[in-house]
């Protein structure tokens, strides 16, 4: 060839300038393999996919330290931060691997097989999914290395024929029919198919599912006992205090679940064995045909910080646990129950306080309708007066009748404690912490709570003044929660406000400040004020 222009440069170092598109040739086939996973995975189960499978086995491995920051920051949005955590790390993942393997293929499609068999691993070793579950995620890792090489090549093509002005002019077949732009374009034309699979694969998974229907569809019974008479008066006089009873949509949501399990209430099953005179399976029909009590419950999780929201109070109905240990008879020696879910998590409650008069119920009603999915449906576990993370199983399946000394729970195993008794707490919800409210009479209110023992007194303290008796509301019951209020006099400048209880015992609230980690937050909460 005479024009020496024309010439194809040498190839022997990688074009620093295509740096960046091989990293997004990189993100490309990443959603790509993340879109198929999702789109065949609506016909497998739907902890298959793998960003769920990733996700779920990251909690797992969450050390507590770790959790408790996630959840004191977050609160109940700490699963769209672990997703947001999760886009960035697999972002920077694969513009790495986009890169390798546009300088070393080979190398470049080990880093893929090893994320394949990683997302692989996670999905088989999620509680309740099958060796075929892994499908999706082999189908995706194969359309997402195909992809990676489409584009990889491109950009193969455009290191050999730089465009510049005096190669635009080559005729064919000497210069490959690529470029910038059609590079770019097919990567374009990647991303809008990796979105619409991605999204066809969430409609067709809920088209797919009946569960929301059956559940919209599902009449209570009646209990046999009803849940005793809301008296007048149980809501603070304090305007801004929390409802009393709060509604479902507004009920806190702490659990290891990114997926919200979706069980067909025909198909459930709870197993009730271990140390037991008599092995008992229980359908969704036993428990709509048993003798169902319903109970006002407050219910609190053990990662609220002081002052914090992470507590709620309902109605429920349910089977009493003790109605279900006696068919199973449990064995002398026999101290704890060990629940789990569908999901594989496991929480450890003392036999005895599943045997004595609390109510503590197997749920499937919430506020006069069945249980929402994410709050459990078909049905979950309600015990007052313990944290959530030994009682609260939601979509629970399985009750082993064990000792402490022989098992551990999911939390357990992660260095919270065996038992989780709530401690007594005084919250201040009005005025909030750093508000600026007006000179003059004021309202301030709050909810305290010390399940199965009560609320005998709130007081609250101005500054370093002395404490003050607050108004206490009606009490519902020694299971539920208690509302408060306190007039005040507010005078200019910034103030202090502190609220401590007491419960039904005679104990004041501990002023020993503690973290969540082992076994609850404890202290007095301060909220400060500015007063114009």
């Amino acid at each position: 060839m005479d024009n020496p222009s024309a010439q194809k440069p040498s190839t022997q170092q990688p074009s620093r300038r295509l740096t960046g598109p091989a990293a997004l040739a990189g993100v490309a086939a990443a959603a790509v393999v993340l879109s198929v996973a999702e789109l065949t995975g609506a016909f497998f189960t739907a902890r298959a996919t793998p960003v769920i499978a990733l996700g779920s086995t990251f909690i797992d491995f969450t050390p507590p330290w770790m959790k408790d920051f996630a959840v004191t920051a977050f609160g109940t949005n700490d699963k769209a931060a672990l997703f947001v955590g999760m886009g960035v790390t697999i972002l920077v993942l694969a513009c790495v691997l986009g890169v390798v393997a546009y300088r070393k293929w080979l190398l470049g499609v080990a880093g893929v097989l090893l994320m394949g068999a990683v997302i692989v691993a996670c999905v088989v070793t999620r509680a309740g999914v099958k060796p075929l579950d892994a499908i999706p995620s082999l189908i995706g890792t194969v359309a997402g290395l195909a992809v990676l090489r489409l584009l990889v090549t491109r950009l193969w093509r455009m290191r050999e024929w730089p465009e510049v002005a005096s190669d635009l002019g080559a005729e064919e077949p000497d210069r490959p029919a690529t470029s910038r732009r059609a590079f770019f374009t097919t990567t374009g034309l990647t991303a809008v198919s990796a979105a619409a699979a991605a999204t066809g694969g969430r409609l067709l998974s809920a088209a797919r599912s009946n569960v929301a229907q059956a559940r919209e569809a599902l009449k209570l019974p009646a209990p046999v006992k009803a849940a005793a008479a809301v008296p007048a008066g149980v809501q603070s006089r304090a305007p801004g205090v929390t409802p009393w009873l709060t509604p479902n949509k507004d009920f806190y949501r702490i659990d290891t679940a990114l997926s919200v399990p979706e069980i067909n209430a025909q198909d459930w099953e709870l197993r009730v064995h271990g140390l037991v005179e008599q092995e008992v399976r229980l359908s969704f029909q036993d428990l709509l045909d048993a003798r169902l009590i319903e109970s006002h419950v407050s219910l609190t999780c053990v990662s609220n910080p002081v002052g914090g929201n992470l507590a709620g109070n309902a109605k429920w109905l349910g089977m009493p646990i003790r109605d279900v240990l006696k068919m199973a008879r449990p064995r002398d020696g026999a101290d704890m129950v060990l629940s789990t879910s569908v999901d594989g998590f496991s929480a450890s409650t003392p036999l005895e306080v599943l045997q004595d008069g609390r109510d503590a119920m197997l749920a499937i009603g919430m506020n006069g309708e069945a249980l929402p999915l994410e709050h459990g449906y078909p049905v979950r576990m309600v015990v007052p007066g313990l944290y959530g993370f030994v009682s609260a199983t939601k979509w629970v399946v399985d009750l082993e009748v064990t000792r402490f000394a022989d098992n551990k729970a999911y939390w357990t195993q992660r260095g919270w404690s065996e038992r989780g008794p709530i401690k007594t707490m005084a919250r201040v919800e009005v005025p909030k912490s750093f508000a600026r409210v007006a000179a003059g009479r004021m309202a301030i209110g709050g909810t305290a709570w010390a399940q199965t023992r009560g609320i005998t007194k709130v007081e609250v303290q101005i500054d370093n003044g002395p404490w003050t008796e607050a108004v206490l509301s009606a009490e519902a019951s020694v299971a539920t929660w208690r509302q408060w209020s306190f007039d005040w006099d507010a005078t200019p400048g910034p103030h202090y406000i502190k609220a401590r209880a007491t419960d039904g015992t005679g104990e004041l609230q501990t002023e020993k400040r503690a973290d969540p980690v082992p076994d609850g937050a404890s202290g007095w909460q301060s909220v400060m004020v500015t007063v114009e």
